[in-house]
This record gives C-alpha cells, structure tokens and sequence, in this order.
C-alpha cells in the first residue's frame, strides 16, 4: 500500500494525477457539474447527434422491442439481424465488402492487429497512434517499428531496412490524430504501402462523420478506398452512439468472427445502441451542413487563436494548444473553468512529455458568439511556453 501512496503523491506533485469529476446533467454543449454550468469542450459529440430526436426514438422503440440487453455473445444467441443491418450499412459507407461491430474502439484495435499479424510479421506505427493501437501490436508478438509522426522520409528509412525480413507487414496509422487534430499523409501512405508490399490499417475515429462527400472519413475524401485495407472507426464520436467497427474484405472479416478474442468473447451490444448507431450512419449522409458547419467554425477558432498570438496546428474539429508544463497546463484549464469554459488539460503520457495541452474538442453547436468569448478568455488567462 506504501507503494500505491507514493505513487499517488508523486503524481500529484508533477500534476500528473488523474480523478474522476462526475457530470449531473448534459444538454448540447452545456453540462452541469459541482452546481455549477459550464460549457463543454472537452467531448467528443462533434456534430451535436447525442440529444437528437432520432437517435433518441430509434433507441427507445428497440429497446421496447427487444429489451435492454442481447444477453449472450455473437456467437450464441446475442447476433440480431440489426447488428448485421448496422454493418452492411458501414459496410457501404466505407466502400468495402464487408465490416464487423466490436463493443469499443479500444477492442477493435486490440483484436483487429492481435489476430491479423503475429511473431514473424512487422508492423510499423506512427509514434503518436492510439493506446489501443500500440497495445494490439504489443499483444500481436510481431516486431514493432515506429516512425516520428507523419515522417514519410523515416517510414521509408525503415521500410527500405527492415521490409525484406518479414513475410507480412503492415502500416497503421490514424487519419485524424486524436491530440493533435491533424491528418494523416494518406496518399503518401499508400504509395509506401504498394511500393513495399504492405497491408495498410487505418483509424478513422475521429474522421467518420466529419471528412468526406459522405461523412465516411479521410479515406473518402482522399479517395483511396480500395488501396487501404482495414479501416476501423468507432459510433462513440461524431456518431454520438456506442461501440466501434472494422471494415475490409469479406475474407478477414470472416477470419477475425472465427478468431478475435475480443470479438468472440464479448457481449454484443445491446440492440438499442446498435438501432441508435444506424440512425446516425443515416443522418450524416443526409444533413451535410453539420461536418461543414463543424469544419468551418474550427477554422474560424483556430484563426482567432492566432490572430491573438498563439500558436495552434491541425486542420480539423480539434484544436491543442500547447502549454507545454504539466502543472501550468492544470493551471491554464482552471482558469477557463473559472471562466464556464470546461476544458480539460492533457498531459502525459497522452501525449509526450513537455508538450502538455489544453485540447478543445469543438462541435456543431457551439456557435460563433461562444467561440469569441473562450478566445478572449484564452488571451487574458493562458501563457504558453
């Protein structure tokens, strides 16, 4: 117990440690938390579907129908034909022969990279991936290579090296990277994944929804569907449901539903979730205005950050602004809490060290008028580094 102490004290000392602070109400953008109102910018509810009527009916009337649960594994009595109506639909959305529904993004990328590539495979990963990504390759037993982020010139580097000794390889990857809001140099991805003879994955989490004619996601707008082999994403973001998915050829999916522990030996999710899950895949094709509102007001945040003097990167629905210092980064984020403003300092290991971060996760409904009172608070409370 000694030791759990003082790892809790350390932690706090370097204005590292985490706690939970719970929410009592959510409505839009606005939440409710110690009595006190704030405005939210810290989801992930990116185009504004998680209060909409929809979403909300579709949910209730098949839990009515169906109760609350599926009450047993896929494999088991727990498949309903709405999961499947839900995949075939994200299926067409991203262009692919065929998908699967895993319980959360994090499974999907655990169970996806552990069962596809093991010992005597490679797989190389931009260094600033997702947790679950690095932690399925660590699971997967194959040679973990990392390149600096979007570094096309290194990946090269280390595919020229270490390509040639490996019978199976892979290239993986997010296309909206989750901390630091950019995107992924997807073209250039594939030219290295043809030119070496690589499998290219994909995490679209918090692209689906916001990027392409569709809202289907970078890959969409890039245009490179067929030349990227698995794409994954998760309904938890724009999509404002639950539960994650993997889409690719018909012949992995069928291998990961005979193999992926995570997949064979969970629950399904309950079919309220799922039926919520369709109605939003059903929105975002049909009320584009959402992901270009969403685009253009990031673009409009981003420009006022500068035009006060900070530094701000990335080309999508999420802004950092870089502090720097874990402990002036607490600081920072209180002050804008002072202000009504919930934001929400990221620190390591998130991200690396010495680049803790205020991260505003914007949505379509915050209008222009919000976005002009939190740049003016950021002028008079924040200093970075």
């Amino acid at each position: 117990m000694e030791r759990l102490r003082d790892f809790l004290i350390h932690k706090k000392q370097e204005g590292l440690l985490r706690t939970l602070r719970p929410i009592s109400a959510r409505q839009g953008t606005k939440i409710r938390l110690g009595g006190k109102d704030y405005i939210d910018f810290s989801s992930n509810d990116y185009l504004g579907l998680s209060g909409h009527p929809r979403l909300i009916e579709a949910s209730n009337k098949t839990a009515q129908e169906f109760g609350t649960a599926s009450s047993a594994s896929r494999l088991l009595s727990g498949d309903l034909q709405i999961h499947h109506q839900l995949e075939e639909a994200v299926a067409r959305l991203k262009n692919k022969e065929s998908a699967l529904v895993f319980n959360s993004g994090y499974q999907a990328n655990i169970g996806i990279i552990s069962t596809l590539f093991n010992k005597g495979d490679c797989i190389f990963s931009d260094r600033l991936n997702h947790a679950s990504i690095i932690d399925g390759i660590m699971l997967s037993g194959a040679r973990f290579l990392r390149f600096k982020h979007n570094d096309m010139e290194q990946l090269e580097v280390l595919l020229k090296r270490e390509r040639a000794r490996f019978k199976r390889a892979l290239i993986v990857t997010e296309t909206v990277f989750s901390m630091d809001g950019d995107r992924c140099p997807l073209k250039e991805l594939v030219v290295l994944k043809e030119k070496y003879n690589c499998q290219l994955m994909v995490d679209e989490a918090h692209a689906t929804g916001i990027f392409g004619q569709r809202g289907s996601g970078m890959v969409e707008e890039e245009g490179v569907s067929e030349q990227v082999d698995i794409i994954m994403g998760t309904f938890s973001k724009a999509m404002a449901g639950f539960g994650a998915y993997v889409a690719a050829s018909k012949e992995i999916i069928e291998y990961l539903i005979n193999t992926s522990r995570a997949f064979i030996y969970s629950t399904a999710l309950p079919p309220a979730v799922i039926a919520c899950d369709i109605a939003a895949l059903a929105l975002v094709k049909e009320e584009p205005l959402r992901r270009k509102s969403l685009l253009e007001s990031a673009r409009y945040f981003r420009q006022g950050l500068r035009d006060k003097g900070f530094q701000v990167k990335g080309d999508s629905q999420i802004v950092p602004l870089i502090i720097g210092d874990n402990l002036k980064a607490v600081e920072a984020a209180q002050k804008l809490q002072e202000k009504g403003f919930w934001v929400l300092p990221i620190r390591p290991p998130t991200v690396p060290q010495g680049q803790a971060r205020l991260r505003f996760s914007l949505s379509y409904d915050h209008d222009k008028e919000v976005l002009d009172r939190l740049i003016q608070v950021i002028a008079e409370s924040v200093t970075c580094s």
